[in-house]
C-alpha cells in the first residue's frame, strides 16, 4: 500500500461547507457550555450562600468581563438549542436533502447572531 498522499496542513485554505460549520458550532459550543457552567455555578453558590455573598456577585456581575462571560454563556447556550431543535428535526427525517439542509444551516446560524445580538443588548442596556 502506498503511504504517500497528498496532505493538506494549511487549514486557511480549507472550505467547509455550511453544513459542516453549523454541525462543528453545536459540538463545540456543547463543550463550551461545559465549562461556562463553572462560571454559572460559582456564582449561583456564593449568590445564595449569604447576603454577602449575594452583592459579591452583583458587584462582579456589573464588570465588562462578566457581563462578556454572561453573553457568551447565553449565545453558546442560544446556538446549541437551535442547532439541536435542526438536529431532532432532521432525526425525524426532514431538511436531510443537500439544499434543504444547507438552507436549515443557514437560517440556524443567521437566527443565532440576531438572538445573540439581542441578547447582548438585552445584558448591557
Amino acid at each position: 500500500m502506498k503511504k504517500q498522499r497528498p496532505v493538506n496542513l494549511d487549514l486557511t485554505t480549507i472550505s467547509m461547507p455550511v453544513t459542516a460549520t453549523a454541525s462543528i458550532l453545536h459540538r463545540v459550543t456543547g463543550v463550551a457550555m461545559f465549562f461556562a457552567l463553572i462560571f454559572v455555578i460559582w456564582a449561583w453558590a456564593v449568590s445564595l450562600s449569604s447576603a454577602e455573598g449575594f452583592a459579591l456577585v452583583k458587584e462582579v456581575m456589573t464588570s465588562f468581563i462578566a457581563k462578556f462571560i454572561a453573553w457568551g454563556t447565553i449565545t453558546m447556550l442560544l446556538y446549541h438549542l437551535l442547532g439541536g431543535i435542526r438536529h431532532l428535526i432532521m432525526d425525524m427525517g426532514h431538511w436531510e436533502e443537500l439544499e434543504s439542509g444547507k438552507l436549515s444551516a443557514k437560517i440556524t446560524i443567521a437566527l443565532w447572531i440576531v438572538l445573540a445580538v439581542l441578547a447582548g443588548v438585552w445584558l448591557w442596556f
